[in-house]
């Protein structure tokens, strides 16, 4: 990865290019513009700098989507620490296992998910801030408090007549494998593991979405997958905004009910989401608008009529605002049935394979090529290979190398000499 390939370059070029855009809205809330994240992310740097945050140090966020979690997040990195991103639906225990674990000195928590919280079972931060108002409800350090307390007037004094373009400078990735943030996996195959992604995993991935997608400065994003989770964080966050990008973040569950009001507004260039949510708007909103007496019986046979066929895909695109150049699809199966359906009418999906491991794609093509029932080719910098004695016949592992792969799981002293995937699971992960 050389000079001209830094993720840090990635944000940085976007803020300054961008200046004057929206970036990030909480959907029916605030709305911030690229030049309004760059001076909260110059604050956020006073705050840690003053309070003796090195870079390397750990920075948990914890949350639902939203702005301030989009600016802590790009903070810390821009900062040079190592951001330890968590799901807000983890139960209790779970965030304070991660919390500990990771060794983070800081949280940075949605107000719902403290609420659950005990600080007691959390004794190795300096501090509890909540993403709301960035204001530290548990303070443990003096320097801490005393830089939350005069960050406005360091950042007066230190931009007196307001910050601009000229200021966005920066600390850069010092190497390729430099570690940029610690994703703890869901747990499907034992406890939560803290798998290791550096720099040129997030920036391969980014460079990526760059290639084979179409979105541009000011073009819509929807963010509804959750934030913590590497794909939403990359296919959603991190590459519409290194872009140039106005990100809407859904601040409730994406109902199809919550889809359709906020897409048909919104209009989105590109949708990043799992399975279920397609599933359930082709059974519940699509298919009786298109027949109300033969309805499901359209997903368990060909559909020969082509106004059917026409009636079906103007439908389909419409409910997802009718401004997308595709769908991508992944972190499950996808059903049979519908995803037949969907190839039939002409909708333009893809299957994206991946896992956290990889930060997170392994195989993925254009919607235009992808053949049914396949998740592509292996992406750009990725090698896959299947290890069967009669790979066209007889099942076996899935091994993948390249760019894109982890450092390893924290903590873990077994060096990472391949990563493997099993044919039928979704993301059961073997060191050999």
């Amino acid at each position: 990865m050389g000079q001209e390939q830094r993720l840090i370059d990635y944000i940085e070029q976007s803020i300054i290019q961008n200046w004057d855009r929206n970036a990030l809205t909480d959907y029916k809330g605030i709305t911030l513009q690229y030049k309004d994240v760059a001076r909260k992310i110059a604050k956020f740097h006073i705050v840690l700098e003053s309070a003796g945050i090195q870079p390397g140090d750990k920075i948990a966020v914890c949350g639902r989507n939203s702005a301030h979690w989009a600016v802590c997040f790009l903070a810390t990195l821009t900062y040079g620490a190592v951001i330890v991103p968590i799901l807000h639906e983890f139960k209790a225990d779970n965030i304070h296992n991660i919390v500990n674990h990771s060794e983070a000195k800081l949280l940075f928590v949605g107000d719902q998910a403290w609420e659950n919280l005990n600080e007691e079972a959390i004794p190795l931060l300096k501090g509890v801030v909540l993403l709301t108002d960035f204001n530290p409800v548990v303070c443990r350090d003096e320097r801490l408090l005393e830089a939350f307390e005069h960050r406005n007037a360091i950042y007066g004094s230190r931009y007196p007549k307001n910050f601009r373009p000229e200021h966005i400078s920066y600390r850069k990735e010092q190497s390729p494998e430099e570690l940029a943030v610690i994703n703890y996996t869901s747990g499907t195959t034992g406890c939560s593991k803290g798998v290791m992604l550096p720099y040129r995993s997030l920036w391969s991935n980014i460079a990526y979405c760059h290639e084979m997608l179409p979105v541009r400065p000011g073009d819509h994003i929807v963010s509804m997958l959750p934030l913590g989770h590497v794909f939403g964080m990359v296919y959603d966050f991190l590459y519409g905004f290194s872009a140039g990008a106005h990100l809407y973040f859904l601040t409730r569950m994406p109902s199809p009910k919550i889809i359709a009001q906020s897409f048909s507004e919104i209009k989105p260039r590109v949708i990043s989401c799992v399975p279920l949510i397609v599933e359930k708007i082709i059974k519940k909103e699509i298919l009786p608008r298109v027949d109300n007496k033969i309805g499901k019986l359209l997903l368990r046979v060909p559909i020969i009529n082509d106004k059917i066929k026409a009636a079906a895909r103007k439908e389909a695109m419409q409910i997802f605002g009718g401004n997308f150049d595709e769908i991508i699809i992944g972190g499950a199966p996808f059903n049979a049935d519908v995803e037949r359906f969907l190839k039939e009418i002409g909708f333009p999906y893809t299957i994206a394979y991946g896992m956290t491991e990889c930060g997170p794609i392994i195989c993925s093509s254009r919607w235009d090529t992808l053949k049914l029932a396949s998740c592509g080719k292996a992406t750009t910098r990725m090698e896959v290979k299947i290890d069967s004695p009669d790979p066209q016949n007889v099942a076996g592992e899935i091994i993948c190398r390249g760019d894109n792969l982890m450092l390893g799981y924290y903590k873990t002293m077994k060096p990472l000499h391949r990563l493997s995937t099993s044919t039928v699971g979704c993301i059961p992960v073997t060191l050999a």
